[in-house]
């Protein structure tokens, strides 16, 4: 008998170390909603799943005994569990509450595996759908400004912003770091143009949310990225119907609506959910240039759930116009705003009398676009499939096809005439240009005070259709300890870039009236067809990317390498002075245009990368990690120049080293990041266009090597109940150790790159009202690389709060809201001019772009 019970006992307990055990059930937010997508594991194993539409999970656990579940989502505190397993079934509820602890939100764009940020060894920063729905934002640049690491210029308007990333030398936009829908890049080639990512997209209420991923290792996915990754989530439905709508109205006449639906098709048993957002605005701001934008983006999703995975159908269709503002002439010394000719003050030279102006051409009537703005439409249809072959195999395939129309007509900072000054007398005017004599009046004839200043301006009419096929295909499998990726990304772009500046006179005033010279311009038209291009660029790209995220005990190894291929074609239209009119003024005569000829090339290059990354768990609370990359960046197409013999220049790819060392950790109420990071860049291909003598751009290429290093740390302090206290500090110290053009830069600072950045932040938010105060901070930096005239540091403050209160017994609810954007007014300057570069001056003008002024929002968000 001893024998039997002894076996007995043997055998259960083999059985019992080998016993699978199933575990089920919901997840839902403190509303009783279900929460999709959330992530469910035992902490320190590889079994784990996401919820489905309707929150609900299952999976099998080959372990045993006493094990803790964790559940986490983006937006909500974590929650965790002890349950033992011994073979019999499990069923949870669990109900995860908003807040929580900012580093165990679930990483959705940096790995193949969903992650918390204190497992992922790389730096993230996450915004959920609630802090983007409760900041009303006119830019990229108001929301990624607040990112530790980046650098952002918003002074332009709402679009084209300037995004910096840790030091990398870049002339703005979105060079190192692509901005990304839904796991697919707006753009996959940067430099086809100069139209920044951000001409393509505008934020709305279907987005749920962003998340930046900074350093090397943001390469290896997708469409890659040597800085890191800006990507937007958006809103699925699930079983739960959900309806949004906000009405907003603003300063200077702006006025939008917004709306988001979803939820299930065919009633509540359905497989298939639904998503629309969208949005319609007409704007006489930020500043009143007398040339209104309007404008609307319709956005949406169907996803289809099938037994082992999803099909997602999406789509945009963009509409939109805004008004893009480049640097003037401010006082030289204090560079505040100057005060114009009728004693009031100048906000912008932009004007709508620009919108009249028309000529001649060979090929017939030109008239200027210019009244558009930065005009967009068109858009994208998006299918991705998921599927899953089994627990340990998985397939995510996406397919994009997009297609714009797409203008961006702006007014420039100054005549580029060489000798003349920024802002002239009419005796300062006429020498410059050789002439002897000649009367200026008005264009209804009415005569200039002899002391009136004149502005001479330049439009840049530009068209630049574009259109692409992309691909992103990965292949995941899940191997004891090893989550391994094989993929793909594939992209073929085309695109326009039609280009033409013509020049006129007006008074030096806010929005000022055309200018006419007797014998010199025709109704203000002091030059037409300055400058003429006309480039066609395609581009093809085909990278194959391998990677192997391993899960110890305390260890978290990441690996990946990539190659990847590039080539592009490019057109390039011969122009010519035509005479095109009997004027009898000279320099109206003649006309800058195409002439038909067209020099064609075509560009390859390939390179690979490498990244490596480490996170040792210390302990529950405390990670340190570490990563290494090594990378490249293709120049942009749109820069490739011809020999005389036709022949396009040498074209090969920028090498770039980056390193990070850094810490999270996070218990309680409180959780902070730090981390030293190292960024080297060689052989870059530094391209600036610049002032050409007759009013016209020539292009400056500088093959520079620089590099960076930096500590950055962040911070989300719940220091009492409902009051929340967060931010970011950076400090970085960057030079130039290689100019091939100008040897004399060697040991300067990159231009528009600041030493230090910060970001200070206060919450409060006791689910009734909700108010945050976030002061952002851009340290001292210079306009150039020459370091010939250096920027004061700029500090933004805005102020946003709100008040909810239901209004329906199934809780439905509204917020009233308000916004101040640049609560104390800052008049920093965001930059110089660019055109100007290195000959940039600072006697008795200059030219420089302010700060956006104050502007206040009003919006109320019904939700029902």
């Amino acid at each position: 008998m001893k024998k039997f019970v002894l076996t007995f006992t043997c055998l259960f307990s083999i059985f019992a170390m080998f016993a699978q055990t199933e575990i089920t059930g919901t997840v839902k937010d403190n509303s009783g909603v279900p929460v999709p997508g959330a992530n469910v594991f035992i902490v320190g194993t590889t079994s784990g799943t996401t919820t489905d539409f309707d929150g609900n999970f299952n999976f099998i656990s080959n372990e045993s005994g006493v094990q803790k579940i964790q559940v986490s989502y983006l937006g909500y505190s974590t929650y965790q569990k002890a349950i033992t397993l011994n073979g019999e079934k499990i069923t949870l509820k669990v109900v995860l509450i908003e807040g929580g602890n900012t580093l165990d939100e679930v990483v959705l764009t940096a790995t193949s595996s969903t992650r918390s940020q204190k497992e992922t060894p790389l730096s993230i920063t996450s915004f959920g759908a609630n802090e983007l729905s409760k900041t009303n934002t006119s830019s990229q640049a108001d929301i990624l400004v607040s990112v530790p690491g980046i650098t952002a210029e918003g002074g332009g308007g709402e679009v084209a912003s300037n995004i910096f990333v840790r030091g990398l030398p870049s002339g703005g936009q979105y060079q190192f770091n692509p901005l990304q829908i839904d796991g697919m890049p707006v753009l996959s080639t940067f430099g086809l143009n100069s139209s920044a990512h951000d001409v393509y997209f505008r934020n709305d209420l279907g987005i749920k949310s962003l998340e930046f991923v900074r350093g090397g290792s943001s390469i290896l996915y997708g469409v890659g990225s040597v800085a890191g990754i800006i990507n937007y989530t958006s809103v699925t439905g699930t079983s739960n119907p959900k309806n949004i709508i906000r009405t907003e109205v603003a300063s200077n006449s702006r006025y939008k609506g917004e709306f988001l639906t979803s939820g299930p098709l065919g009633g509540e048993n359905s497989n298939t959910f639904y998503a629309l957002s969208g949005f319609y605005r007409y704007d006489d701001g930020p500043i009143k240039t007398g040339l209104p934008t309007e404008g609307f983006q319709l956005r949406g999703n169907i996803k289809q759930v099938t037994k082992n995975g999803s099909i997602t159908l999406s789509g945009q269709f963009i509409d939109d116009n805004v008004q893009f503002f480049l640097p003037y002439p401010l006082k030289g010394g204090s560079r505040d705003r100057p005060n114009g000719n009728d004693g009031e003050t100048i906000y912008t030279l932009q004007t709508a009398a620009a919108s009249d102006i028309s000529y001649r051409t060979p090929d017939g009537i030109y008239s200027s676009p210019i009244e558009d703005g930065v005009a967009t439409k068109g858009g994208y249809f998006l299918t991705n499939f998921k599927h899953n072959f089994s627990e340990d195999l998985k397939l995510d395939a996406k397919l994009r096809y997009s297609k714009y129309k797409h203008q961006f007509n702006l007014f420039l900072d100054g005549s580029g005439v060489s000798g003349a000054k920024a802002v002239e007398t009419q005796a300062e005017y006429l020498a410059a240009r050789g002439l002897s004599s000649g009367s200026f009046t008005s264009l209804n004839g009415q005569p200039l005070a002899s002391n009136a200043l004149l502005f001479e301006n330049r439009i840049l009419d530009r068209s630049r259709p574009l259109q692409e096929l992309v691909a992103d295909i990965k292949m995941t499998k899940t191997a004891n300890q090893h989550t391994l990726t094989f993929g793909t990304f594939m992209s073929r772009s085309e695109a326009g870039d039609f280009n033409v500046v013509t020049n006129y006179l007006s008074e030096y005033n806010n929005n000022p009236d055309l200018v006419e010279l007797s014998g010199y311009s025709i109704n203000g038209v002091t030059n037409r067809g300055t400058s003429y291009g006309n480039k066609n660029i395609s581009s093809n790209k085909i990278a194959l990317f391998f990677t192997d995220e391993i899960k110890l005990d305390r260890w978290n190894l990441d690996f990946g390498v990539r190659y990847e291929r590039a080539s592009g074609d490019i057109e390039s239209e011969g122009s010519e002075s035509y005479l095109v009119d009997d004027t009898g003024i000279a320099n109206l005569d003649n006309v800058m245009w195409g002439n038909g000829t067209w020099t064609r090339g075509h560009v390859s290059a390939d390179d690979f990368a490498v990244a490596l990354a480490a996170l040792y768990k210390v302990n529950d609370n405390l990670s340190a990690y570490g990563n290494f990359s090594r990378g490249y960046f293709f120049p942009e197409l749109r820069s490739v120049k011809f020999d005389g013999l036709g022949n396009p220049n040498k074209y090969s790819s920028e090498k770039i080293v980056q390193g990070e060392l850094g810490i999270k950790y996070g218990q309680g109420n409180f959780s902070g990041t730090a981390a030293l990071y190292g960024v080297t860049l060689n052989d870059r291909r530094n391209v600036t266009f610049v002032n050409a003598p007759g009013g016209g751009f020539v292009e400056e290429v500088d093959i520079q090597n620089t590099k960076t290093f930096g500590i950055e740390t962040t911070w989300n302090w719940k220091f009492a109940e409902n009051y929340a206290f967060s931010g970011s500090f950076s400090v970085q110290d960057h030079e130039i150790t290689k100019s091939d053009s100008n040897p004399g830069f060697e040991g300067n600072e990159l231009g528009r790159q600041p030493k230090v950045l910060g970001t200070f932040g206060l919450d409060y938010d006791n689910s009734a009202f909700d108010g945050n105060f976030v002061y952002n901070y851009t340290g001292k930096k210079f306009t150039n690389d020459s370091n010939s005239i250096q920027l004061d540091a700029i500090g933004i403050a805005n102020v946003n709060f709100g008040y909810t209160f239901p209004v329906g017994e199934d809780g439905e609810s509204l917020r009233l809201g308000a916004q101040v954007y640049n609560l104390f007014n800052s008049e920093g300057i965001t930059e110089g001019s660019p055109r100007l570069n290195n000959s940039q001056t600072e006697e008795e003008y200059f030219v420089g772009r302010p700060i956006l002024p104050t502007r206040v929002f009003f919006n109320a968000t019904f939700n029902f």
